[in-house]
């Protein structure tokens, strides 16, 4: 326990206006935000946030840690992290297991899995795939689910195609290489593949299963206890992102490439610029919802319809109630 003993005006003037008393008085929160996956220059708005000291003038010190997305809502619901930023299938698989874990950010408006294929293959949408050979990185993916329901929507089934399960760092290739005909990814890889050379055909995931890429989630009782805390640091989300989105698309991949993803190939900077500018940046990060209420605003009904989608193909068993676990920031601490 810190102790003061004040004896004199001129002592109590000296202690107010020194560095140590100034120090316990602004201090900011220190919370934890752990995010999906590993360091990566997508993450840029964020880091650019705490080196622009956007995250510092809402009062708070983050530090960014890593997991799998299904890791974090572990951690959340337990108290562990302050907030996560996984993908919203993970979030919904959580609430439907009855975790603690509350939305207050939707962060991506949308999803960004999609199903490319060679432009000369005549692929052109699912009802080309028959007969055809798919890879998909996992089949506990979101894109698998992808996959399977665009499948149904075009009349066919897994039986219709032939499945290849193919490692993240090695799935573009084999498209490439020609090993699988398709691939349900994430709609990023499209800029590696026109870099390469190669002309592709998209189709995008969230056209027919509406759903959200990273989103910050925090815990309920987080959320009831200290929304004072919740709203300063959507705030500073929301802010970090509107810097980016205001033409600082560059000057945010900088920062990401130099100190938070050091090992991140910087001849692929080009690519980034590209996806951030042509894709996050204005259909990500933004939708005509985000026109009207702000960025992060929470699309409800979509949420719900994805949650009803996942439980009718079996990935839950049932579909929680959107309204339970999904909040517009817009209403945080009201």
């Amino acid at each position: 326990m810190i102790q003061f003993r004040v004896t004199t005006t001129a002592s109590l003037l000296a202690l107010l206006t020194s560095p140590f008393f100034v120090s316990l008085a602004d201090a900011a929160d220190k919370i934890v935000m752990q995010i999906d996956g590993a360091a990566a220059p997508f993450y840029a708005p964020l880091y650019a946030g705490v080196e622009n000291g956007i995250f510092e003038k809402n009062g708070i010190e983050v530090e960014f840690i890593y997991a799998a997305a299904a890791d974090i809502l572990t951690n959340i619901a337990a108290g562990n992290v302050d907030f996560g930023f996984p993908n919203g299938d993970a979030v919904v698989a959580a609430a439907a297991n009855g975790l603690p874990v509350k939305v207050v950010h939707t962060t991506y408006q949308r999803g960004i899995g999609a199903l490319l294929a060679k432009a000369d293959s005549g692929i052109t949408g699912y009802k080309d795939l028959k007969g055809k050979k798919i890879a998909v990185t996992s089949l506990a993916s979101p894109n698998y689910l992808q996959l399977q329901v665009g499948l149904k929507l075009a009349g066919l089934s897994l039986d219709d195609v032939s499945v290849e399960v193919v490692q993240t760092g090695a799935i573009v290739q084999s498209l490439q290489a020609g090993q699988v005909d398709a691939i349900v990814f994430s709609e990023l890889r499209k800029y590696n593949l026109e870099a390469d050379g190669t002309k592709v055909t998209m189709v995008l995931s969230n056209d027919f299963l509406p759903s959200f890429g990273n989103v910050v989630v925090t815990n309920a009782a987080k959320l009831s206890e200290n929304p004072d805390l919740v709203k300063r640091f959507t705030t500073a989300v929301t802010q970090s992102y509107e810097w980016v989105i205001d033409g600082h698309v560059n000057e945010a991949l900088d920062i990401a490439l130099d100190k938070y993803a050091p090992t991140w190939p910087k001849d692929q900077k080009g690519i980034l610029t590209t996806a951030f500018e042509q894709t996050f940046v204005p259909t990500v990060w933004q939708s005509p919802l985000t026109k009207e209420k702000g960025l992060g605003a929470a699309d409800v009904a979509g949420w719900q319809k994805n949650a009803d989608i996942l439980a009718e193909y079996k990935v839950i068993d049932d579909a929680p109630k959107a309204e339970d676990f999904v909040v517009d920031p817009s209403t945080i601490g009201q």
